[in-house]
């Protein structure tokens, strides 16, 4: 008999994990929150309340819980066992398999009235018990069976037997699957409910061809359905806000213009600011008692209109809001060209127009594409810009809301409307895809690279130049409005200067007890900091993983895993937070009400932009780069920690700068998903907003925007910059 191998240190953990979670941690959420732990003091560990699953089992509750034990046991022979030994491997995936699929079984079956289903009180009797929700310890048993699992099939010599790649796969699809495929199909399943709650799919036929979502009525002078226009409208921000994007980058990376940093934080404003902010700015401009409106009908002698209700100004304010998201993926992309490729089409005696023509641009496809299809899938899922501005232009994401929150009440029609969204956003995506093709985009390659970006031509520098100047131009005039209507009295009646607003918003006052903070605003305002920061690191964590996943490595499903990751972000926030309300209200995973809600919500809505920045930017990193680093006996975290990471501080910035400023600024999602403990900035100020108090509403509105620029800022010195060239960049003037 051979000796056996030491066991590897990352199972010892998983097993020691499992057993933690099973013999001391509470095994149902504690009803005062997850982050409370008054229950160490309160009857822990025999009140049931607190008690963990071998407490509950010895006190005769909650039998349910006793096959645990079984995966429990079952790793300990394996580390009896060489790692070569098909035992090892066997043992690994029965424990895992068994432990997590009992686990899923029993949270399902068992809810908190007894059994969930019918047939199980027909088989075996009503069960006079009830479960909760999942606590830490249930959480962290279930995390060590899925790990357990993964470890289990690598032994078995997928991808290569590499323990760190198939754990991140499991751990990817285990969590898109619980919180992105679970809670949307539970709301798409309504899409083929009756009246008297069966399933029709005639019902589904019926809704989902009605001419509010298809109607071509816009071609004989009437309204066209609500798909057309989301169509239409997506299809145009997209375009508008991908060449915007680009040449906000050109400026930034290709060009002498010596206010950057004011071009690049000009960029960045209208991504850190709630979108009916934005909208309620245009309207100041624009609207029918406008500025620029009176302005222009005084001058002309011509009658206002209602022009900006409608197509123009949901465009335009989609469009001051998306931009940034395209400059974001952009700049990354531009800086990652390789200097040197283009020095060498120089030194071919191309001039700067045919270098960027046939090498730059080309080699930018990818972000490009990337820009597109956010911007794409922003508009489609927007929902602040059209209820504002919208009108008579009915798009599908306001469409849903209505549907959900109107006098109607329509969950089939809301679920239908979802689904036509879904179908454009995924077309676009196998689109981009198809677009890119499989070509190679790889600048970035391990040797050294002493080159310096050339400067664009003169004729192409001249358009993008004003362009990019006329509308940051433009963005400030809106941000000066803004800033102009929170010191007013009220807002376009008494323009009197005051800072009442301010004051009632966020006074603070010095007690002998320390600093009370005694403004309105201050529980909502340290809520969503605290939730932002949470959910930040986290969304680009599992957004960059995920891109690493889909970039570098090979597996079976890798199409449907790339699609999964993409679905949250294709859903608008309305169906997210009714969708979560409905999944996370009940066991097993029951967390309807708490600061958790909302932290996950934001992670799996906003990962899909750190996965596409991430994948941007990694189809430029040569792949010699990885296998140089295997060789040397790096396994593949170290090397993706230490070799891909540093390459990739554009992409990380952007996953951090979008995840946290869109958790700051969210609206439709939140809406749902908020309570008294948890309340949100955004619903504050749309709280406030309905009481016509306007002046505290763009006041903290305001003071969100300096504070996430504040945050931004700060991200930008954390992370830092790739730097590829290693001379100085010597900008040439007269380059514009």
């Amino acid at each position: 008999m051979t000796k056996p191998n030491k066991a590897p240190p990352v199972l010892i953990f998983w097993i020691i994990a499992g057993w933690v979670g099973f013999c001391l941690l509470p095994w149902y959420g504690i009803e005062d929150g997850f982050w409370s732990f008054e229950w160490l003091i309160d009857g822990y560990p025999f009140d049931e309340d607190y008690a963990p699953a071998a407490f509950l089992i010895a006190q005769g509750e909650k039998l349910w819980l006793a096959p645990l034990l079984i995966p429990l046991v079952l790793p300990l022979f394996a580390l009896r066992c060489s790692k070569s030994d098909p035992a090892y491997a066997r043992l690994l995936v029965l424990a895992g398999a068994i432990g997590f699929a009992w686990m899923i079984a029993q949270g399902f079956s068992i809810g908190i009235r007894g059994y969930n289903f019918e047939w199980m009180n027909a088989a075996f009797g009503p069960l006079d018990d009830r479960q909760f929700g999942m606590g830490y310890g249930a959480m962290l048993c279930a995390s060590a069976y899925l790990f357990l699992l993964t470890q289990g099939i690598a032994a078995r010599g997928a991808v290569n037997g590499d323990v760190f790649v198939v754990s991140a796969i499991g751990g990817v699809i285990a969590i898109v699957t619980a919180f992105v495929f679970f809670p949307i199909a539970k709301m798409l399943f309504a899409a083929f409910v009756t009246d008297d709650g069966a399933y029709s799919i005639l019902v589904f036929f019926d809704k989902f061809f009605d001419d509010r979502i298809w109607g071509l009525g816009c071609l004989a002078g009437a309204r066209c359905g609500a798909a057309w226009n989301s169509l239409f409208l997506a299809v145009l921000v997209g375009l508008i806000t991908t060449l915007l994007g680009l040449a906000f980058a050109l400026v930034v990376t290709r060009s002498g213009f010596r206010y950057k940093r004011v071009m690049r934080a000009l960029t960045v404003l209208p991504i850190i600011t709630p979108p009916f902010v934005i909208g309620l700015a245009l309207i100041l401009l624009f609207g029918l008692s406008g500025t620029v409106t009176v302005y222009i009908s005084e001058l002309f002698g011509v009658q206002p209109t209602r022009w900006l209700y409608g197509l123009p100004g949901v465009l335009i304010a989609q469009t001051l809001a998306f931009t940034p998201i395209a400059f974001l993926v952009l700049i990354g992309v531009v800086e990652g060209v390789s200097p040197s490729m283009e020095e060498a089409a120089q030194t071919l005696r191309a001039n700067r127009w045919q270098t960027f023509r046939t090498v730059s641009l080309p080699l930018m496809r990818p972000g490009l594409a990337n820009a597109f299809l956010l911007g794409f899938i922003e508009s489609m899922a927007d929902f602040g810009n059209p209820l504002v501005l919208g009108g008579n232009f009915d798009v599908l994401s306001t469409e849903i809301f209505f549907a959900i929150v109107g006098a109607q009440y329509d969950q089939g029609r809301a679920a239908v409307l979802a689904m036509v969204l879904l179908f454009f956003t995924l077309s676009a995506f196998y689109a981009q895809r198809a677009w890119l093709g499989k070509k190679s985009y790889t600048t970035v390659s391990g040797k050294g690279d002493a080159g310096v970006h050339p400067l664009m031509p003169k004729g192409l520098a001249v358009p993008v130049l004003s362009i990019a100047l006329a509308w940051a131009a433009f963005t400030a005039v809106v941000y000066a409005m803004i800033i102009y209507g929170s010191v007013v009295e009220l807002w376009g009646v008494n323009n009197s200067l005051t800072f009442k607003h301010y004051v009632t918003a966020f006074s603070v006052r010095f007690a002998e007890e320390g600093i009370r903070w005694t403004g309105a605003a201050w529980d909502s305002f340290w809520t969503t900091i605290t939730i932002a920061a949470i959910a930040a690191p986290l969304t680009a964590a599992v957004g960059l993983v995920t891109a690493y996943l889909l970039t570098r490595q090979n597996f079976a499903g890798k199409n449907s895993f790339e699609f999964g990751t993409m679905l949250s972000f294709a859903i608008p926030g309305t169906v997210i937070g009714v969708s979560y309300i409905l999944a996370f209200n009940v066991p097993p995973i029951e967390i309807t009400g708490t600061g958790i809600i909302l932290v996950v919500s934001f992670i799996f809505r906003n990962m899909p932009v750190g996965v596409r920045a991430g994948i941007a930017s990694m189809s430029q990193i040569d792949k010699s780069l990885d296998e140089s680093s295997l060789t040397l006996g790096a396994n593949s975290w170290q090397t993706f920690r230490r070799v891909i990471l540093p390459l990739l501080r554009p992409a990380i910035l952007a996953a951090l700068v979008y995840s946290f400023v869109r958790a700051m600024t969210a609206i439709s999602a939140v809406i749902f998903l908020v309570s008294a403990e948890y309340d949100m900035a955004t619903s504050y100020i749309i709280g406030r907003v309905e009481n016509n108090d306007y002046g505290l509403a763009i006041a903290y509105s305001t003071t969100l925007i300096f504070v996430m620029l504040a945050a931004v800022g700060l991200l930008q010195l954390l992370v830092g910059r790739v730097q590829i060239g290693r001379r100085k960049h010597i900008e040439m003037k007269g380059a514009t």
